[in-house]
């Protein structure tokens, strides 16, 4: 996390100088302190737009507990110390609630910053497990689904789908996201009777070379059924591209931060690539309703969803309204409360649960995305046999 614990020590003064504004009782304030600019620019805004879609939904209806939701912003700029100073900033606007950025490493300022001054936050879609109890505070969530779970997800869907056993791991070390799909494919492996790990490496998101780790992997006997291959973007796409560009065959499995189709005419002809995600964004979902809300998302914004993590922003809203309105209040013991009642909560993109242990999804039907000869469609839907343990999460 680099300069994140000094960060996290210079925000805890600030935050206790910090007065928040005076809660506004003709309408509730939700503070987005996220990435206007810099590369979490391109997670941050598709999800804040669809968040946008539904709390519009929300107003239109008569808006939560009688009121109108309204929206402050701040921009971290894709910076940790600027988002600590975007999550006060919300938080002195009147902020009932704090939303930040998509990934745990960038979002945890602010977050910090709402949990300092007892406020509920929500990752936009972070999934690292940092991302809620464990790293921020008991009054901080994420809306999306946990990495841990998309490695288990393609591991195991591999081994059932594919045949596939011969296992090569390749993890970019750079964010807590990438580690934590890496940390999924380890605790499945062992439970694939036949399924073997026959090597690893690591690189690093802004290398510009890994042809290192593409000897070894051309070094091995014969080559790996799969490689799991744990990154995220920019960095992934020259880590694939290398790859194919090398001969190098085997089946790829990813996690969900490489779905969109905005980066394969890099490789235009990418086959046997596969990722997992919450909803296609592609027109083929098997459920009908995420295929409605991607026209709503383009009639709203002017454009196709660019990835799943769109879908995350809908979800938090969803669930954070319903927490309110059963709470009958906006107060955050009241709201956390509600939320970790939460189990198979219906939502547009599948149920979604809390409790006092977990504020993150450790299970989830995926949608399985296909990429051949540059193009991605779903082809199988899958849900790990069993959820991942927290105690397993946390190693």
């Amino acid at each position: 996390m680099k300069n994140l614990s000094k960060i996290v020590v210079s925000l805890l003064s600030a935050t206790a100088l910090a007065t928040p504004a005076l809660a506004d009782d003709d309408k509730i304030i939700v503070g987005f302190a996220t990435a206007e600019s810099g590369f979490m620019q391109a997670y941050d805004k598709p999800a804040q737009d669809a968040a946008m879609i539904r709390i519009k939904e929300i107003n239109d209806a008569g808006g939560l507990l009688g009121k109108q939701i309204e929206v402050v912003n701040a921009d971290t700029k894709t910076d940790r110390a600027e988002g600590a100073k975007a999550g006060l900033s919300v938080i002195d606007a009147g902020a009932d609630m704090v939303v930040v950025s998509c990934d745990y490493d960038f979002g945890a300022p602010a977050a910090l910053a709402a949990e300092g001054a007892g406020l509920p936050s929500f990752f936009l879609c972070a999934e690292s497990i940092k991302a809620g109890i464990q790293g921020v505070g008991p009054n901080s969530f994420s809306a999306s689904v946990l990495a841990a779970v998309q490695g288990a997800t393609m591991a195991e869907w591999a081994y059932n789908k594919k045949n596939a056993r011969n296992f090569y791991r390749l993890l970019d070390t750079w964010t807590e996201y990438n580690k934590g799909i890496c940390d999924g494919f380890d605790w499945m492996l062992p439970r694939l009777e036949g399924a073997a790990l026959v090597g690893e490496d690591t690189f690093k998101n802004e290398d510009a070379s890994i042809a290192a780790q593409i000897t070894r992997i051309k070094s091995l006997p014969q080559e790996p059924d799969a490689i799991m291959l744990c990154t995220m973007m920019p960095g992934a796409v020259s880590a694939i591209k290398q790859i194919r560009a090398a001969g190098i065959n085997s089946m790829i499995l990813n996690g969900s931060g490489v779905d969109g189709s905005y980066w394969l005419s890099a490789i235009p002809d990418l086959s046997n690539f596969y990722v997992p995600v919450q909803g296609s964004i592609y027109g083929d979902d098997p459920n009908p309703d995420v295929t409605a809300f991607n026209a709503k998302y383009k009639e709203t914004t002017g454009g196709d969803p660019s990835s799943q993590y769109v879908y995350p922003g809908y979800v938090m809203i969803d669930v954070w309204a319903k927490a309110v309105e059963r709470a009958g209040t906006t107060e955050t013991s009241a709201v956390v409360a509600e939320l970790e009642k939460m189990k198979d909560e219906p939502t547009l993109f599948g149920p979604r649960s809390f409790s006092a242990e977990l504020h993150h999804q450790n299970s989830a039907d995926y949608r399985i995305i296909d990429i051949e000869g540059g193009k991605p469609a779903v082809v199988d839907s899958w849900k790990i046999s069993e959820p991942i343990p927290v105690a397993d999460l946390m190693k």
